[in-house]
This record gives C-alpha cells, sequence and structure tokens, in this order.
C-alpha cells in the first residue's frame, strides 16, 4: 500500500487546480461548479477530509495520487479560491470562443446565401 500525500507544493496544487478547472469548463458547468464551491468554501476542510475518507473507492476510479494530491490541497483556503477563480477564467474564455464561432458561422451563412442569390 503506497504512503498517503498529506502535503502538496503550491505549484503542484496549482497544477491541479487548473486540469480540474479545465475539465469543469469544457463540460460547461462552470457556473454550478462555483456556486456548489462557493456555498461549501467554509467546510473545505472537512470536504478534504471526507475524501480521504472514501480514498479507497474512488482510487479505483481516479488514480490514486493524483486523488490524495487534490484531497491534500483542498485543505488550504487558498487552493480553492484559486480552483474557483480558474474556473471562472477558463469558463469565460470558453464562452467567448463559443461566441466567436457562432458569430463565424453566421457570417458564414450569410455569405453563403448572398452567394447563392447572385447565381440566381
Amino acid at each position: 500500500m503506497a504512503d498517503v500525500i498529506v502535503e502538496i507544493s503550491k505549484d503542484d496544487a496549482h497544477e491541479l487546480m487548473d486540469k480540474t478547472a479545465k475539465f469543469i469548463a469544457e463540460r460547461r458547468m462552470g457556473s454550478a461548479a462555483i456556486l456548489l464551491i462557493e456555498s461549501l468554501k467554509p467546510l473545505n476542510f472537512i470536504a478534504s477530509q471526507i475524501l480521504y475518507m472514501i480514498a479507497p473507492f474512488a482510487e479505483l476510479i481516479f488514480k490514486p495520487e493524483e486523488y490524495q494530491k487534490f484531497a491534500c490541497s483542498l485543505e488550504n483556503i487558498d487552493n480553492v479560491k484559486y480552483l474557483i477563480n480558474k474556473i471562472d477564467e477558463m469558463d469565460a474564455a470558453f464562452h467567448r470562443e463559443l461566441k466567436a464561432e457562432k458569430k463565424k458561422a453566421k457570417e458564414l451563412k450569410k455569405k453563403k446565401k448572398l452567394l447563392k442569390n447572385k447565381v440566381k
């Protein structure tokens, strides 16, 4: 059995939070995740301890080392705040890209319609 990770560097925690934020933003769950994390922020330490408690089951699904690092990083409120900010940033960037793609598609549709009218 591997040792339990009980300490994590700031850089490792931020890397893990970036990865988590990207996962959430790509699935368009940014707003819901921020709402959930903000409402549970006062309980961050308790949540991290619960993650340790369910680790034997969760590690069947997730990579054990990453899971333990994530649980450890939640103990620090600064990491939780960083995660919220990162989710917000990535979610906003995702929506900007989506809006730009929709605008581009609309312009292409308009050009196609103009070309079609010219052919007639």
